[in-house]
């Protein structure tokens, strides 16, 4: 996941309570909610059905998966997929818009660069970590001194467990845990339905329910060239679900941010999330000009378009929330609230002092947001590639201890590693791109701004990036490789225009990131820690964390909500799919860009589907972005569905949970099955997956 802008939001409702509402919470598996679970449903998981569910999990780049046979099928959502599936695609095989299937195990293909993880264990460092710090450091050497024991405990697992361990902060930073993956890097494809069928309804579905999506594709792990056999995979549903049952989901929320303080909450409603859209909007606009230049350009780029479409409705819906009165002001009340008993508990004053340490922080970062946001890549890969050989030869000159956080030697290895990854890689694309980007760091910087002299040095945006691209050879694989190998001493020779380019960037990137750290960075990381401290002290480990692209399980019934002034019924059929599709006037209207269109073969094969079979369903699961491809599973463990969305009224769950409307919006398991069978043949498939 990119990292994201100075993300400050909201205190969550909940945490001004002991209390929780209903199916809210995405927990963490040392912590999950089975009094809750026990209380309402009269059953709940125990340890090893628990860890049955996390050993079949698995994390996917920005999103979820999960092993659905014993010889490594991965299922998980098309959207998840898509980007890889475009990797291996071509301008003569577009298995992006014209599907693929894999007949036999030897027609899979293996997917470059794509990599899936399995957690295996979870250590709880807090104790540790607080024991080697010395109280009363100043809030930049506390992050400082942290950072470094981290890398250190981080070395010493990975060594001894062999497996691929990572820092995850907890509760604003009350808690701080290293999460052990086994990774996979043989991840080959097997089945991805049309674009079409995977995303119908387009952008104006997006995020809305009754949906009609076959949002799904299929992919296996091979280990030393053989199928990789994993000990707990996921059984298909042999029964289905029906309104009312208990779901659960295990995936990888990306990020909320429910225990932000107030004057967070203010910076993402007024700076952040206002900046970034417009960011985005630019962007669309640019990535949709080159679109129009070509057929050949449009397929290039289509799913940049579906990430940043994404993107902007998600974050719209968001900032709905951020926008609520009411809820607003419920908030307010609830810090008020906890900041009051914080205050009235003399072992806990000094966390009183946060808030407003807090507070400035965030004007600060007002004042630096604009520059935070724009200086970078520019929206070229090449020079994304340049500034990385860069800081690694650098920082791997560097002791240890002296190094960024991210360039470990773990960390080093796995980026070295993916540089030498081949990928498509367009010219006139990347020349496109970067002249927009140069272009609009100009205009929102201002030309006497360092980052636009340093890039432009007196020449206009096109120049430039014509210049830089042509010279360049960061687009062979082979020659970042060869880079890689000769270090500081290769890369201080290279004159290849985007190297030099990323010799002046750097600097520059560097000071504004060492501003951040001082001022804001530091300061939020130390002090949302006190407060975190305080708010255990006070209603004790009974709530759940924010997100942080972390293994997560979310439960709650099938179950339709109000809206529209009547009642949105809990499950579409695959009658539903072709209501909407004839409704729209079929393939020949085309309207609204053929959002409703489909596939020919789904026209063709027709009156073989069963109408009535469920398709897409909604449920009380509390969800966000990178739940994608998560598992729905039922009490035995089956998978029932795969998550691929969640309802508009759900995007203010970025900072609160309501029972009443969030919903998330899953494929039907029997949908999937129907599909592959009457639709596209695979029956080979089908057994797989089913055990039949």
């Amino acid at each position: 996941m990119h990292p994201r802008p100075l993300a400050l939001s909201l205190l969550a409702l909940t945490l001004a309570a002991p209390s929780l509402r209903a199916e809210e919470g995405m927990w963490t598996f040392d912590n999950p909610p089975t009094k809750q679970i026990q209380e309402k449903y009269g059953w709940a998981p125990d340890q090893a059905w628990l860890d049955h569910v996390r050993l079949s999990s698995l994390r996917f780049p920005g999103g979820s998966g999960s092993f659905v046979s014993r010889d490594g099928l991965v299922l998980t959502n098309h959207h998840v997929g898509r980007g890889w599936i475009q990797r291996v695609s071509s301008k003569d095989a577009d298995y992006v818009q014209n599907g693929f299937a894999a007949a036999t195990r030897e027609q899979e293909i293996k997917v470059p660069g794509l990599e899936v993880m399995t957690l295996m264990t979870m250590d709880n460092i807090t104790e540790r970590l607080a024991k080697a710090l010395k109280e009363g450091l100043p809030e930049k050497e506390a992050l400082k001194a942290r950072e470094v024991e981290i890398e250190k405990i981080k070395g010493e697992m990975q060594q001894k467990s062999g497996l691929t361990c990572e820092h995850v902060s907890l509760y604003q930073g009350g808690e701080h845990w290293i999460y052990s993956y086994k990774k996979h890097t043989d991840v080959r494809l097997v089945f991805a339905p049309e674009q079409q069928i995977a995303f119908f309804g387009g952008d104006p579905d997006n995020f809305t329910f009754p949906r009609q999506d076959l949002d799904f594709s299929v992919f296996r792990v091979y280990e030393n060239g053989q199928p990789y056999q994993p000990k707990d995979f996921l059984h298909w549903t042999q029964t289905g679900l029906k309104a009312g049952d208990l779901t659960f989901v295990t995936g990888h929320p990306g990020r909320t941010n429910r225990q932000d303080t107030y004057a967070q909450m203010l910076y993402s409603r007024d700076v952040a999330i206002p900046m970034r859209l417009a960011s985005l909007e630019r962007r669309k606009s640019a990535l949709v000009e080159y679109a129009k230049l070509s057929p050949e350009a449009s397929r290039q780029v289509g799913t940049q378009i579906f990430g940043v479409e994404n993107s902007m409705k998600a974050l719209t819906g968001y900032l709905s929330g951020l926008k609520d009165r009411s809820a607003m002001a419920r908030i307010e009340a609830a810090e008020k609230e906890l900041r009051a008993k914080v205050a009235r508990d003399p072992k806990l004053a000094p966390a009183g002092e946060s808030w407003g340490k807090i507070e400035q922080a965030t004007k600060v970062a007002r004042g630096m947001a604009k520059e935070s946001l724009n200086v970078g890549t520019a929206n070229s890969t090449l020079l994304g590639h340049a500034l990385a050989l860069v800081r690694i030869a650098d920082e791997a000159a560097l002791p240890s201890e002296k190094r960024l956080p991210e360039y470990s030697d773990a960390n080093l290895k796995t980026q070295r590693t993916r540089l030498g990854v081949p990928s498509p890689y367009y010219p006139e694309q990347e020349t496109f791109l970067f002249t927009k980007g140069l272009a609009e760091a100009a205009r929102e910087l201002g030309p006497e701004h360092r980052f636009v002299k340093a890039m432009l040095g007196g020449k206009t945006p096109g120049e430039v990036a014509r210049a830089a691209v042509a010279g360049s050879r960061l687009g062979d694989p082979e020659v970042r490789k060869t880079l890689l190998a000769g270090g500081k001493k290769a890369l201080a020779e290279s004159t290849d225009p985007m190297i030099l380019l990323a010799r002046k960037l750097d600097p520059i990137a560097r000071e504004l990131r060492k501003r951040q750290e001082d001022l804001v960075t530091s300061v939020l990381t130390e002090q949302a820690s006190r407060i975190a401290r305080a708010r255990f002290a006070i209603y004790g480990k009974n709530t759940y964390p924010d997100a942080t692209f972390t293994l997560r399980i979310s439960y709650g019934a099938v179950a339709g909500y109000p809206a529209n002034g009547t009642f949105i019924q809990p499950f579409t059929t695959f009658g539903g799919l072709f209501d909407r599709y004839d409704g729209w006037g079929g393939n020949e209207a085309r309207a609204h860009d053929g959002a409703w269109t489909l596939p020919q073969r789904w026209v063709d094969r027709r009156g073989a589907l069963d109408p009535s079979v469920p398709y897409n369903f909604a449920h009380k699961v509390d969800i966000i972005g990178g739940n994608s491809g998560s598992p729905v599973i039922d009490r035995k463990g089956e998978l029932v569905g795969l998550i691929f969305d969640g309802n508009i009224e759900s995007l203010p769950g970025n900072y609160f949970y309501d029972e009443k409307v969030n919903r998330g919006v899953a494929v039907d398991a029997r949908a999937i099955i129907q599909a592959l069978d009457k639709v596209y043949g695979a029956t080979g498939l089908v057994a797989e997956l089913t055990g039949k």
